[in-house]
Formats: structure tokens, sequence, C-alpha cells
């Protein structure tokens, strides 16, 4: 059996994610945001996380010299930052849109939940790289619903 990228991705694309915004700051540079919606649980002890980035992203240099940064998971009514921050080439983080965490590390304050990770390992794997990373700090601020996509659509839950 056979089947393009396409057919693929759109399949993959049944399964409803959240969506978060990675946030950083390299040794030399500017706070920064990237939209991502491949963020997985890994361990509750010691406590893992996940996410993948694409090779040919237009971040990959700078993830390349960050090994500490947060995984900002939007709410419902968050939508124009997850658009904001998905834009190729535009990642510089608004000062209206975070602030210092626990850690130091940048964080959006306002998100439904801010986990400050630090990398642990990366696993090349097809167009995509890995990045595993311990969670030194986090904050979870409310029990609003989740800014959740599926099918190339953003989607509400049910209650």
């Amino acid at each position: 059996m056979t089947f393009s990228s396409r057919e693929f991705r759109d399949a993959l694309g049944c399964f409803a994610t959240g969506i978060c915004v990675i946030t950083g700051q390299p040794e030399e540079g500017e706070p920064f945001g990237m939209t991502v919606n491949s963020f997985a649980s890994v361990s509750l002890d010691p406590p893992l996380i996940l996410w993948s980035l694409q090779n040919d992203s237009d971040m990959f240099d700078t993830f390349s010299a960050c090994r500490r940064w947060a995984v900002n998971i939007l709410r419902a009514d968050q939508q124009a930052l997850s658009g904001r921050y998905a834009v190729k080439g535009e990642h510089g983080l608004d000062p209206d849109h975070f602030g210092p965490g626990n850690t130091g590390i940048p964080v959006m304050p306002d998100t439904l939940v801010s986990f400050e990770c630090e990398e642990e390992v990366r696993h090349p794997c097809g167009d995509h790289v890995i990045l595993v990373a311990r969670v030194l700090a986090m904050a979870h601020r409310d029990s609003a619903s989740p800014l959740v996509f599926c099918a190339g659509q953003y989607a509400e839950l049910a209650s």
C-alpha cells in the first residue's frame, strides 16, 4: 500500500492536539516565540516533555543555540497568539506577550500552563528533530479550555 505525504499529513491531522508557543532567548539574541502542536509528555519522574522541530524551520538555528526554553499551552481564547507566532520569519516576542519565568526563561504569563525546560537530548528523526527536555519549573494558571487544532482548523471541546 502506498500513500502520498499529503494523505499521510491529512490522516495525522485527524488527531486533535493542543497548541503551544515555545519561547526562549539565546545568550546572544532576542526573546522569541514559535507556535507548535507537537508537544507531548514523556515521564513524570523525572519530569520530561518533548516536542519536534522541522529540520528546515526558520527557527532551527535559533533552537540549536538555545538549550533552555518554555512550552506555553494556549487557552481557547488565544488563537491570535497562535497565529502571530506561526508566521515564518516573525518570531520576535512582543514585549506585552512575555515576562521572566521562575528560572529566567521568557514565558507567556497569561497562558493555560507554562513549562520552563532544559534540553536533555535531541533525536534526529526523518524531517524533524525530537527535543526532549526536563521541566525545571511550571505555572498552572487556571482551568480554562485549551486551544485545540484538528483536521487543519481550530476546534472547541464539547462541554
